[in-house]
């Protein structure tokens, strides 16, 4: 049996925007998971992947970003409980110079490789903040467009994560 596009089209959101899982998306759509994976795999055949257009939306907000700074902040409390051994453990002069120096460059590494995310991160953020804002200003200062500017929403939202995904 054929289902709705709008069904499609809310299985696809659920699944990318609320990183619901395929059982839940399955309940919420009132169609079989095996119809979800088959829609997930026509979209990707058509160029549409679903968790390509999942991960470009997780990097685009806090996800992402709260990842990085989670692994950073949890390897600088392990940078720093390691520091503090080093001072306490009976580790010859020679011996603490070469741990700390290897401390030392990972922690550099641990930051540069941080830094190094963040310029993809802040383009995509800044894009949907745009979008976001201007979806606001639509409802509030042009409230009789809202269903065109939520029409082409989607699709241009599909192209954005192709372009930052």
């Amino acid at each position: 049996m054929a289902h709705p596009q709008d069904r499609r089209r809310r299985a696809r959101q659920l699944y990318i925007f609320k990183r619901l899982a395929v059982p839940a998306i399955a309940l919420d759509v009132g169609v079989s998971e095996a119809t979800i994976r088959r829609w997930k795999r026509k979209a990707k055949d058509a160029g549409d992947d679903w968790d390509a257009a999942r991960a470009a939306v997780t990097i685009s907000g806090e996800g992402l970003e709260a990842v990085v700074s989670s692994v950073v902040e949890e390897f600088t409390i392990q940078f720093q409980a390691a520091l503090e051994m080093l001072k306490s453990e009976a580790i010859a002069p020679d011996e603490r110079v070469k741990l700390m120096a290897s401390l030392s460059d990972a922690f550099n590494k641990m930051v540069g490789a941080a830094g190094r995310v963040a310029p993809k991160i802040s383009q995509l953020s800044v894009a949907l903040d745009v979008l976001r804002r201007l979806g606001e200003y639509i409802r509030a200062h042009h409230p009789d467009q809202v269903e065109t500017f939520l029409a082409v929403l989607e699709p241009f939202g599909e192209q954005l994560a192709e372009v930052y995904g």
